[in-house]
């Protein structure tokens, strides 16, 4: 197996693209969960999805594979996943509104970044940031199973604009 890098930065796409396609479905079924059409169509746009989802996106795409998938379905499945553990749900520093997001969990915790004036969101993976949360863990007796951190800033094209 390959060492893990001990740090990754998109450039804007997500981190986890495409890491293990196929998870959502594979996890699911190894729980037993009765997967229908609609759903398996929505696990495979949450899988390979380049850019964080938000409900109207995910059901949008969705209806190109079946035009009577329902955002009733859209909404239980998320929660299922979010139950499961499986997805995160995103608020991205509520850059557009208050619009949740929604990504695939990957093999390693990482770091939102997002700029404050074009919106474009970055991810970071950071041995730093697994230091991090070693020292939270130990410092607070706490066994840490997710973290979520957004930060906002702007970037270069934003600030030599202003």
């Amino acid at each position: 197996m390959a060492a893990t890098p001990a740090r990754r930065i998109s450039s804007g796409e997500r981190i986890n693209i495409s890491a293990e396609p196929g998870r959502l479905e594979a996890e699911l079924t190894r729980r037993g969960i009765r997967l229908t059409r609609q759903r398996r169509i929505l696990l495979r746009i949450i899988d390979t999805a380049p850019e964080h989802l938000n409900v109207e996106l995910l059901l949008r795409q969705a209806r190109r594979a079946d035009p009577r998938l329902n955002r009733v379905t859209v909404y239980r499945t998320l929660d299922m996943l979010k139950r499961f553990g499986l997805v995160d749900e995103l608020d991205l520093l509520h850059l557009r509104g208050h619009q949740h997001y929604y990504e695939m969990r990957g093999p390693r915790d990482h770091i939102h970044v997002a700029c404050l004036g074009c919106g474009k969101v970055r991810e970071v993976e950071s041995e730093l940031f697994d230091r991090l949360k070693r020292q939270i863990e130990r410092d607070c007796d706490i066994q840490i199973t997710v973290a979520r951190t957004e930060i906002g800033g702007y970037c270069p094209n934003c600030r030599s604009r202003s």
